[in-house]
């Protein structure tokens, strides 16, 4: 399989975001793209840099290892592992997510993205590292997974 220069800009462009570049944003989407993960659904660019500057606020670390990935025209799909540090999430300590991103790349700027949809599990990343709800939320995917 060949290397899609496109993707891979993009990924290594992503990895570098943070509270401090969230400018970079302009460089990778159109003006009305749409983002998609469990938590949210945001329209828009300045919608989506605000909701970017909000999340990395406290984010301490965040890093994305890009794995698999494949394009088919403007589709593209990309499995990831996030490693994440956050203050109030898993005492502090690093906590890592496993997810895959749905790209589609706009027909008419065909280096940036329209549409991102992000699939990951919600509750590893957050409701399993809440120490209030952390414990039983373990304890319920167990029991459903037996």
């Amino acid at each position: 399989m060949h290397q899609d220069d496109t993707l891979a800009t993009f990924c290594a462009a992503f990895n570098k975001l943070d509270k401090s570049c969230t400018e970079l944003l302009y460089e990778l989407y159109t003006r009305d793209v749409t983002f998609i993960d469990p938590f949210h659904r945001i329209e828009g660019l300045k919608a989506l840099e605000a909701h970017f500057l909000k999340l990395y606020e406290n984010v301490t670390e965040c890093h994305f290892a890009f794995h698999d990935s494949l394009r088919v025209e403007q589709r593209a799909y990309v499995t990831w592992t996030m490693q994440l540090r956050h203050p109030r999430l898993a005492g502090g300590n690093l906590i890592a997510v496993e997810g895959c991103s749905q790209l589609t790349f706009s027909p008419a700027e065909p280096q940036r993205v329209c549409l991102h949809r992000d699939y990951f599990d919600a509750g590893a990343m957050l409701y399993e590292q809440l120490p209030a709800i952390g414990g039983m939320v373990r304890w319920l995917k167990r029991r459903v997974a037996s």
